[in-house]
């Protein structure tokens, strides 16, 4: 689907995309394959790694500037929506301007991309923003809500909207995995509560479910890849067997366990092999075939949560994980 195609990338510079634009590269060829963020030295050191590729290009604009969205959807097939402002302190400290990139950016790239004929869009989602319980939770409710509807505000256009949620990315940027790696010489490791427990994916694995929503979507899905569950205290004795783990108290706007369906998204939820579909609850669009394909529903109060997960990676796998990707942890 993706081959000799114009795919673009917003927020193309964080860690999905630097997984993404190889991956996607070495699979499918594309024609061009468009970087589009603010950040013009993230783009300079990410430009150094594809440097005489000519399908790899870059785009400075930010989600919120919409006439900038509409020059640089300009003959493009497909949209991968990965921008967004996304640590929970920074979105509590700065309400107005999580609000402006993750719903404001939604809206505007929902109408770019409608307008300029874009055939698929897939929309990056998190555990977040099930049952959420702090900003950047709250926001990206709203722009799932805002990509699933966008496929009758397309009206009579081509456009169709999915979204991907997944949890806990392993090693990247700001995350748990390499912030333990940095602290670990000093023999303790700070965890908020000793019950917490975590969803585990690899971007490797968020790269393949947005390529499987590509080739799957009719339009309005949410898709949610089945992954392992990992107690926090047993991730910390993976990272640094020695240390000594001391419990800080859990943070503001923080959960114990992440979830990532709800009990009232069961409804609309169906299972499959590797994921879990949840289908839009509007417009009756939840009981078409072409949707559900050979999906099986799940029982009414379903919850797909890290602590009730039949699915647990074991210290043994994380350590292993942690010897296959030492080079970068931390930089992706």
């Amino acid at each position: 689907m993706l081959t000799n195609k114009s795919i673009l990338i917003t927020g193309g510079t964080g860690s999905f995309g630097n997984t993404f634009v190889p991956m996607t590269l070495a699979k499918y060829n594309p024609k061009r394959l468009i970087i589009y963020s603010r950040d013009e030295m993230k783009q300079w050191d990410m430009a150094k790694k594809f440097q005489g590729d000519p399908r790899v290009r870059f785009f400075i604009g930010d989600v919120r500037d919409r006439e900038r969205l509409y020059r640089a959807l300009d003959g493009v097939d497909y949209v991968v929506h990965a921008a967004a402002t996304k640590i929970v302190p920074t979105a509590e400290y700065n309400p107005f301007e999580c609000v402006k990139t993750n719903i404001n950016g939604a809206m505007n790239l929902i109408d770019a991309c409608i307008d300029k004929g874009i055939k698929r869009v897939v929309a990056l989602s998190t555990d977040k923003a099930s049952s959420p319980v702090n900003l950047y939770g709250a926001t990206k409710l709203a722009s799932d809500k805002l990509f699933v509807a966008g496929n009758s505000y397309a009206g009579g256009h081509e456009t169709r909207f999915a979204v991907v949620r997944y949890g806990n990315v392993m090693g990247s940027r700001g995350s748990v995995i390499p912030f333990f790696m940095s602290i670990r010489d000093k023999g303790v490791l700070p965890v908020t509560d000793e019950r917490m427990t975590r969803f585990m994916i690899s971007l490797e694995q968020g790269v393949e479910l947005v390529w499987h929503a590509f080739d799957d979507m009719v339009g309005g899905e949410i898709y949610v890849k089945k992954i392992p569950s990992m107690k926090v205290t047993e991730l910390a004795k993976a990272v640094a067997p020695e240390a000594r783990v001391e419990f800080v108290g859990i943070r503001p706007g923080e959960k114990l366990h992440e979830q990532m369906i709800s009990p009232e998204d069961s409804f609309y939820t169906y299972e499959y092999p590797e994921h879990y579909k949840i289908l839009p609850a509007i417009h009756n669009w939840d009981t078409t075939t072409e949707r559900i394909k050979d999906g099986r529903k799940v029982a009414e109060g379903f919850e797909y949560s890290s602590d009730n997960n039949p699915e647990w990676m074991s210290t043994a796998d994380l350590q292993a994980w942690i010897a296959a990707n030492q080079h970068k942890i931390g930089n992706i």
